[in-house]
């Protein structure tokens, strides 16, 4: 087992864990480290290629990837360590205080790390197809928006070509203009609520410029095929979600996109005993961004879930400064 000792442990190496650990830097913390899951860092930006990232951050509008870029060329430029492929598998509060990550990766196997403090920086997830009781089969062709926007915009492949997308958050509009794009046809986005969830900008860009139909107060009713999606019935539904009698019709595809909103990766959170907050699915934190575990910081997604990156970079810098005072003063009390 590989040991190790540092002031700052930051676990997730996207645009929380980079302007964390910059800004923990800035404020005079020596010993940080991240702790990456992926191949690279920069997280989620990394497949959202489109534009609108950066107007409050740079004061200039760029892609997902450029905006991970200018933060991950800082990190290079201040020499802050990282560990990519590294998987934290459990967060231990010791006796005096300190905390105990466990972590592995392929190079270094299994790794113990001390530290006085910890920033919780891993982002959200989408909500699966299972969390939603959709009836049917299980054939190929359901995807979650985020999974089918890595698959076209980093592997290069299509998950399908004649598309239904559930959900009109910011992830399916801009996956319904994406796999127009690329040549799909989107039949249409299915929205349960009254009011899409996106922002209007993607609304009007992403789906009325290309003629893709929203249907709101509809959601999917029953899905269609064996081996491969062959189509779904979506239903119109009341006040309460419940499906109306005798609105249902039939949509031919061939590719279900799930975009039914995000939730914070909370596992390791719980897993240390920390609250959680019932309305966010995120930790319960103070007004310096710590949790009810002393020490531990959460900023980003993971706290909950933020419309733009530039608030995440934002509220990270506040994390990052936090946690290093409450490593100097650990230091100076012997907490």
């Amino acid at each position: 087992m590989n040991r190790r000792e540092e002031d700052v442990v930051i676990i997730g190496g996207g645009p929380a864990g980079l302007a964390a650990a910059l800004s923990a830097r800035e404020a005079g913390c020596e010993r940080i480290l991240i702790l990456e899951r992926d191949k690279e860092l920069g997280g989620i930006l990394n497949q959202c290629i489109h534009n609108g990232f950066g107007l409050h951050t740079f004061q200039e509008e760029l892609t997902g990837p450029e905006y991970a870029d200018r933060y991950i060329q800082k990190v290079q430029e201040k020499k802050l360590p990282y560990l990519l492929r590294t998987m934290v598998t459990e967060v231990q509060v010791l006796d005096d205080g300190r905390k105990r990550i466990t972590a592995m990766n392929r190079d270094d196997g299994l790794l113990e790390i001390t530290a006085d403090a910890v920033i919780l920086a891993m982002g959200c997830r989408e909500r699966p197809r299972g969390a939603l009781n959709i009836p049917g089969s299980r054939p190929a062709g359901i995807y979650s928006a985020g999974t089918a926007q890595y698959y076209v915009n980093i592997e290069g492949r299509m998950p399908g070509k004649n598309v239904v997308i559930l959900g009109s958050g910011d992830i399916g509009l801009i996956m319904a203009r994406r796999m127009v794009l690329e040549g799909a046809r989107v039949q249409c986005v299915a929205e349960l609520k009254p009011a899409s969830g996106g922002l209007k900008r993607n609304i009007v860009q992403c789906l009325e410029d290309f003629d893709i139909p929203l249907y709101l107060c509809t959601t999917v009713a029953a899905v269609h095929g064996k081996e491969r999606v062959e189509g779904v019935t979506l239903t119109k539904v009341d006040e309460g979600g419940k499906a109306i009698p005798g609105s249902e019709w039939f949509v031919p595809c061939d590719t279900l996109l799930i975009s039914c909103g995000l939730i914070p990766e909370n596992e390791l959170t719980a897993g240390m005993g920390a609250s959680i907050d019932p309305r966010t699915n995120g930790p319960v934190v103070n007004d310096r961004l710590e949790c009810s575990v002393p020490g531990v910081f959460a900023c980003g997604n993971v706290l909950h879930v933020h419309e733009l990156v530039d608030h995440v970079s934002a509220e990270a810098e506040k994390a990052g400064q936090f946690a290093t005072e409450y490593v100097k003063k650990w230091k100076v009390e012997g907490m």
